[in-house]
């Protein structure tokens, strides 16, 4: 399990979303300058408030599977409609790049639906979210 600190913006029911602070490798390096807008909605069991500082953590696997099904199927997809491209272009007696690129994008568009429907079975999917284990400083209001 890894684990990051954040500021929660707004609480709803047992969830809240929670602004990523950059973590030690960022440094004051500054090169990715969406870090300080990043937002994630984490399981909220200690029930922390708006303005809170919290730690949460969760499964380094999620991620990679989901770097996975956003950046690599696409491209596998995209290469295997190439492929049947190549093998359907003499049935239809089709020459040139055209069968390759038609395969291609057929296939990469497949792919963007099964991301599209991988996104919203995850977001519903509360064992994938990440948790909030602790409130590190509370919010004076």
């Amino acid at each position: 399990m890894k684990q990051e600190q954040g500021i929660v913006l707004e609480t709803e029911g047992s969830t809240a979303k929670v602004r990523v602070g950059r973590h030690e490798e960022c440094g004051s390096c500054g090169a990715c300058g969406g870090a300080q807008r990043v937002v994630v909605e984490a399981a909220n069991p200690v029930e922390a408030k708006v303005g809170d500082k919290v730690l949460f953590e969760f499964r380094e696997e999620n991620v990679l599977t989901g770097a996975f099904v956003v950046f690599i199927l696409p491209l596998i997809f995209g290469a295997v409609g190439a492929v049947i491209g190549h093998f359907t272009a003499p049935l239809l007696d089709e020459s040139g790049s055209l069968p390759y690129v038609l395969g291609a994008l057929i296939f990469f568009l497949i792919a963007l639906v099964i991301v599209k429907r991988f996104d919203r079975k995850a977001a519903k999917n509360q064992a994938l979210k990440p948790v909030i284990v602790e409130i590190l400083d509370k919010h004076q209001s």
